[in-house]
C-alpha cells in the first residue's frame, strides 16, 4: 500500500521495509532522537540500521508500558509551543 503503484511490483520488499524504518527514525518527536543525515546515509547503505531500529523499538516498548495513552510526539509538541516566540 505504501509503494508507488507505478512500480508494478518492481521493488524489493526488504528494501521498502528498511526505508520505512529509516523514515520512522527520522520522524521521531524529539530532534535530539532523530539520526543525523550522515547516520541516515550509513543506514541506507546498510550500516547500523538494525541496531538503531532495535534500540528505538526497545525505547518505544518501554514508553508504552509506562503510559500507553501518551501521545508519541507530545514532548515535541510541548517543547515547540513553549519556544514559539523564538521561532517567530
Amino acid at each position: 500500500m505504501l509503494v508507488d503503484p507505478d512500480l508494478e511490483m518492481n521493488y524489493i520488499d526488504s528494501e521498502v521495509a528498511q526505508l520505512i524504518q529509516v523514515a520512522l527514525l527520522c520522524t521521531q518527536g524529539s530532534p535530539m532522537d532523530q539520526p543525523k543525515m550522515s547516520d541516515v546515509v550509513r543506514m541506507l547503505e546498510g550500516d547500523g540500521l538494525a541496531e538503531r531500529w532495535d534500540e528505538w523499538q526497545k525505547v518505544e516498548v518501554t514508553r508504552q508500558e509506562i503510559d500507553p495513552a501518551l501521545h508519541p510526539n507530545s514532548d515535541w509538541i510541548l517543547d515547540s509551543t513553549e519556544n514559539l516566540h523564538i521561532v517567530e
